[in-house]
């Protein structure tokens, strides 16, 4: 079995593609969305502020110092 993957430009050729699909000469699969893209835009959109580039620095710093401590 040999897998391309086809971008569609035009309408009329996706329904051709089911129409193969239909008959059993081809299979078509979704491609899964990103998991981790998803994910973040929900964690995006629940917080309320995003930290700024200090903030994130002072707590970059702040476990550097209590891994590095031990």
């Amino acid at each position: 079995m040999n897998t391309i993957r086809v971008d569609i430009l035009n309408p009329k050729a996706a329904r051709l593609l089911k129409d193969l699909a239909d008959l059993n000469l081809i299979a078509i699969q979704d491609i899964p969305k990103n998991g981790f893209e998803t994910i973040l835009k929900k964690l995006r959109a629940k917080t309320k502020s995003v930290p700024s580039l200090d903030e994130i620095t002072k707590e970059v710093e702040l476990v550097r110092t209590r891994r590095y401590a031990k």
